[in-house]
């Protein structure tokens, strides 16, 4: 079945939708005392630690077999992937004419995981049209595929974001059975490169991949990691075209499926959903109960969000409906969307992908955050009692590549001169990473902090963060060499829900302990500014929010000569803050998370601009409305406080 012709504006938008779309393109409450990794039996690691070692990864990864990276030149194969992230280099395009990128990029540290994730919706039609012999090598999409067409990538990637998605005939035959039968043999590959990259207490590699739903042109795209190699075939929009389909289907081919299989989905770029990733609904129940029950199921399947990546940040956003407080200056990092927009309301919208479209408050994973507590208020379960991580969405099959400084883009090709990068793409950034406390690096024991939400996002330094809540921490807790123990003896680290509180009253009190990124030799890390934390709560229905600055200096002076990007002002290697709630009232539910700032540095945009020749530079090094530095940051995964927790 091909596609019929598009006629109105809206109709063009959507079929365009998909080359931006794509570019970027059990529940466990108790968090608490550590313990150990899924039972596995293999020998511990010999750094094992039972207080949580900190790691760094990235879990949003394209290589060659993503339609979108392919289109941008992108050679790049799982396999070197991985060892990018473990700190070899690599040639991006373009290529010069032995086929030899012409671009040389490494990363100053090795990761300590990392996840290709290529779009499952695609393995089938890339590997068809890119292997001589098969039976569509020929045909018009695939010549065009090969040739680098926006036609044809347009014409594939649009059938997302329709409301019944279909394959292209062209490609895939009328029954769909050529894409079928080269679907397993690129899926065996991913996998197996995975797998040989695993080196166990040294480097973990996930088999995963990336489901990336676009339904009206509004991201609605998930990452799915899996445990351990014991993994079903990839599940695409084209299977199972809602996220309720995807959910339910990895249970029945995964988690109840008998072979050793777990799961995780973690939902990216709600920025850019219209208010769709998050959408409260419950589609077919036809009771609370029924509503209790597919809340659950979704906070059981995707216990994260990514916040922050190469398309901007999804923490927070001001101006929009539906949360009461002050506005919150932070939110303005990295933002693809700027005011004036239309506000979602408690509707959805369409086109969020290309930047249009209305915003919602949900979009952002604040606003996901106090609808999850009003739920929870409604029906008795909250379905976005959500971890925070960070990633790249990298398009080169560049992890980590994070740099500010030594940033080039992450869409191969389209990103090789930096006219096209202070072009169209100005508002993206590097992305960031994932920071995991987990026992040992191992998948097991990596895959269990996920889901139990020991994580915490970065816009990209390697800041170190714990983060503990409780009723008892006793007095000086943070000069005490046991602060660790303790935090984990007396209460609850990120991502976890505090005990009953105690018959003697009392509000919470979060203990906070952050470390500077070391840098390396010939970069050093940035001095931290400040320490933050950010409330949220319900009151009678209504969504509140605040910010409290609790430890560090806001008005240290810090700054940036924009001329040579070097920084002035005083900062802090570490911060660390008891810090007991003055505005507690126990019967209303809350959550908490903190946020990290370092001091301001230069944007990359400002390092690119700096190194070409004044009368070189586009006009985005001199317009107003790009910023010339920014603030990196970190944020933990929310700790939460409920008046019925046992």
């Amino acid at each position: 079945m091909g596609f019929a012709p598009m006629k109105t504006l809206e109709h063009v938008l959507v079929l365009l939708v998909f080359v931006v779309a794509l570019a970027g393109c059990s529940d466990d409450d108790d968090a608490g005392s550590p313990s150990s990794s899924g039972g596995s039996t293999e020998a511990a690691c010999a750094d094992r630690n039972p207080l949580r070692n900190l790691y760094f990864g990235d879990l949003h990864v394209h290589t060659v077999h993503s339609f979108d990276a392919y289109i941008w030149e992108t050679r790049t194969t799982p396999t070197q992937a991985y060892q990018f992230a473990r700190g070899e280099a690599l040639s991006l395009p373009p290529f010069d004419a032995n086929g030899v990128g012409t671009r040389r990029v490494q990363i100053d540290r090795p990761l300590d995981f990392a996840a290709v994730t290529d779009h499952s919706e695609f393995l089938a039609e890339v590997e068809t049209c890119t292997t001589p012999g098969s039976p569509t090598y020929d045909s018009t999409t695939c010549k065009g595929v090969r040739s680098g067409s926006t036609d044809a990538y347009q014409n594939l990637g649009s059938a997302l974001t329709m409301q019944v998605p279909m394959r292209s005939v062209d490609v895939c035959g009328t029954d769909g059975k050529i894409c079928a039968n080269a679907l397993m043999p690129v899926w065996t590959q991913v996998r197996e490169a995975a797998d040989t990259a695993y080196d166990r207490c040294h480097f973990t590699a996930f088999v995963a991949y990336e489901y990336s739903r676009s339904l009206a042109g509004s991201t609605m795209h998930r990452n799915v990691i899996f445990r351990s190699d014991h993994v079903p075939a990839p599940i695409s929009a084209f299977e199972q075209p809602s996220p309720q389909g995807l959910w339910q289907e990895l249970q029945h081919a995964c988690s109840n499926a008998g072979i050793g299989c777990d799961v995780l989905a973690i939902p990216h770029n709600s920025n850019e959903s219209n208010g769709r990733t998050f959408q409260v609904e419950y589609p077919g129940a036809q009771s609370v109960d029924d509503q209790r029950a597919q809340a659950e199921l979704r906070a059981a399947m995707e216990p994260l969000v990514e916040v922050y990546q190469h398309k901007g940040d999804s923490e927070c956003m001001n101006g929009l409906s539906g949360v009461v407080g002050a506005p919150d200056e932070q939110c303005a990092f990295e933002k693809r969307r700027s005011a004036p927009f239309q506000d979602c309301g408690d509707g959805v919208g369409a086109l969020g992908a290309v930047n249009f479209g209305c915003v919602s408050k949900r979009d952002y994973a604040r606003g996901v955050l106090l609808s999850g507590l009003q739920e929870h208020d409604r029906i008795g379960a909250n379905p976005y009692r959500l971890g925070f991580i960070g990633s790249t969405d990298t398009h080169s099959g560049t992890p980590g590549f994070t740099n500010e400084q030594t940033f080039v883009g992450h869409q191969g090709s389209s990103d090789a001169t930096p006219k096209a990068l202070l072009g169209n793409n100005i508002t993206f950034s590097p992305g960031g990473v994932a920071a995991v406390w987990a026992e040992e690096n191992t998948r097991a024991s990596l895959f269990d902090a996920l889901r139990r939400k020991e994580t915490f996002a970065t816009s990209g330094p390697r800041i170190s963060v714990r983060f503990f809540g409780g009723w008892s921490f006793p007095a000086g807790i943070c000069s005490a060499a046991d602060l660790v123990a303790s935090g984990y003896a007396k209460g609850i680290p990120m991502g976890g829900v505090l005990p009953l509180r105690p018959a003697s009253g009392g509000a919470p009190t979060l203990v906070i302990s952050a470390l500077k990124d070391p840098g390396t030799t010939q970069q050093p890390g940035t001095p931290l500014q400040r320490l933050q934390v950010i409330k949220g709560w319900v009151v009678n229905g209504e969504a509140h929010q605040q910010v409290y600055d609790v430890a560090g200096d806001p008005n240290n002076g810090a700054t940036v000569d924009l001329a040579t990007c070097a920084t002035v002002g005083s900062g802090f290697n570490s911060l660390c803050q008891s810090w007991t709630d003055p505005d507690f009232d126990p019967t209303q539910r809350a959550f908490y998370y903190v946020r990290v700032l370092e001091n301001p540095t230069c944007r990359w945009s400002t390092w690119l601009c700096n190194r070409l020749p004044a009368d070189q530079r586009p006009a985005a090094c001199n317009d107003a409305r790009v910023p010339k530095t920014i603030q990196e940051r970190a944020w933990t995964s929310p700790i939460w406080y409920d008046p019925a927790a046992t």
